[in-house]
């Protein structure tokens, strides 16, 4: 069994509530370092690549460098995924540590939130990272998100204001109108710097009324371990409702030997849906073949 990527909550701290995101149930946890070795070790079989994501931002961490040291030691490549609050509060050789492939940042939350930052001061953070890679780092990618362009939450007032201001910035031109009209997905801004569209999607939620059967590359291109240590099988069950087991308490291994986690497997090769919330996840839907 091999991933293409392992989701690691070093926390599930975020520090903002955009409206976009489900509220967190679980008690605040940050991962400690001893513990993250541990699971490094029993994830080094498995795969190269981490996403310190699934709820939490990264970037909240006083103490980044720690775990990315950690991460580079045992050979692990690392995706950070941040909201962009955080940005001017973190050095940059934490943020492009040689451990670091790509950074993430979701645009879409500075209009989702209402702390007291302007859009020009959080803007000032995105641009200066960016720019910070162009001239000392070449490694890394930077994918700036914008996951708005759906019909329901469309944001087209905010992301006009956003594309002026990335246009100004890294002196590009952005066509909205294709970008709207012919769903493009990524467009390269700079080296390296990329800008990645999507629409909003659904969090998975046992309260919710969608119930379709299909497949999933959840257990099969990635998995998650959430902040507590509970292994799930995919990076959108951050309350961890479909919990394989807890490396605390269990080795990686058997938590995915489980008949649980073969069950998953097995169901999802067939197009079926064995767990309750995968029933209940539109976002499986994305991946029906036509």
């Amino acid at each position: 069994m091999h991933f293409n990527r392992v989701h690691i909550e070093v926390t599930n701290i975020c520090g903002l509530a955009c409206s976009f995101c489900p509220p967190k149930l679980q008690p605040t946890k940050t991962m400690s370092l001893e513990f993250f070795e541990k699971v490094l070790l029993e994830l080094k079989p498995y795969t190269k690549s981490l996403a310190f994501h699934i709820m939490g931002d990264p970037l909240i961490l006083s103490n980044l460098f720690e775990y990315l040291e950690l991460a580079f030691k045992h050979g692990f490549e690392v995706e950070l995924t941040t909201s962009g609050y955080y940005l001017s509060k973190t050095p940059i050789a934490v943020m492009f540590h040689p451990a670091v492939r790509q950074l993430n940042i979701s645009l879409n939350s500075y209009n989702k939130n209402s702390l007291n930052l302007s859009f020009e001061e959080y803007m000032d953070g995105v641009f200066s990272t960016c720019k910070s890679k162009l001239e000392s780092y070449p490694k890394p990618f930077i994918n700036l998100r914008v996951w708005n362009l759906d019909d329901i939450l469309c944001e087209t007032e905010f992301n006009a204001m956003l594309f002026d201001s990335i246009e100004k910035f890294f002196d590009v031109k952005l066509n909205l109108d294709e970008i709207y009209t012919n769903g493009v997905k990524s467009l390269r801004i700079a080296s390296k710097v990329l800008l990645n569209f999507d629409n909003y999607f659904e969090w998975p939620s046992l309260k919710s009324m969608h119930d379709t059967q299909g497949t999933c590359y959840g257990i099969k291109s990635h998995i998650g371990i959430l902040a507590d240590g509970s292994v799930v099988p995919c990076c959108l069950d951050g309350e961890g409702v479909i919990n394989l087991g807890n490396l605390h308490e269990t080795h990686l291994s058997e938590v995915l030997g489980s008949k649980r986690t073969q069950d998953m497997i097995q169901g999802f090769a067939q197009g079926r849906a064995v767990e309750e919330l995968c029933r209940k996840c539109s976002y499986k839907d994305r991946f029906e073949v036509s």
